[in-house]
């Protein structure tokens, strides 16, 4: 029962080697073989800083020193049997051309790597530097708000002041004009009852 399902729904010309041909959209495709070893530009790229920082060091530039003074003293006292690179050393030259030719292009990358990496460093920091500008802004604005709310807000400094210049003013105002300004006072001198009010 089932093989006859399974051809029953094949589509009609199909066989099993256009089937296999065409590419399946719901499954990745299978490594392709390489002709050419792969290599990864990081691990290059790590591997010629740690070079360029081996080769700024104190360390490389005296052992460079101790090998080429041990070089040339050998070469020029040394029994003539024994002299692998006689006087005008043109092995030590080659040496020392052959290092300098794979020294120099290796500082260049690790010097691009560098320069990339400043350039990452300084985008972030212009980013932040535009983030901090525009969080002052906000806090200068949200202050200035909030002091022109207070500069409508009576303190108790401002209302003490008022009340005294007040009391001054109807204390003046009762010693020119003779009147009874406060009501304790008007019933110290005249008292009444609480039905004169009514």
């Amino acid at each position: 029962m089932a093989p006859e399902r399974t051809r029953e729904r094949t589509p009609a010309g199909a066989t099993a080697a256009t089937r296999s041909r065409t590419p399946r959209l719901d499954q990745p495709s299978p490594p392709r073989p390489r002709v050419l070893p792969e290599w990864d530009p990081e691990a290059f790229g790590r591997l010629s800083e740690h070079v360029a920082r081996f080769l700024g060091t104190g360390r490389f530039l005296g052992g460079m020193s101790v090998i080429l003074v041990t070089w040339v003293i050998w070469n020029t006292s040394a029994p003539a049997y024994l002299r692998f690179d006689p006087y005008p050393f043109i092995f030590m030259n080659l040496a020392l051309s052959l290092q300098a030719a794979y020294a120099a292009p290796l500082i260049l990358l690790a010097q691009n790597r560098q320069d990339d990496r400043d350039r990452v460093n300084l985008e972030q920091d212009r980013k932040q530097n535009e983030r901090s500008i525009a969080d002052t802004e906000y806090l200068t604005r949200e202050i200035a708000a909030l002091r022109m709310g207070l500069g409508e807000v009576a303190t108790r400094d401002w209302i003490r002041s008022e009340l005294q210049d007040l009391v001054k003013e109807l204390e003046d105002r009762r010693r020119h004009d003779g009147h009874v300004v406060f009501p304790a006072e008007r019933s110290e001198r005249s008292p009444r009852r609480d039905t004169d009010d009514r």
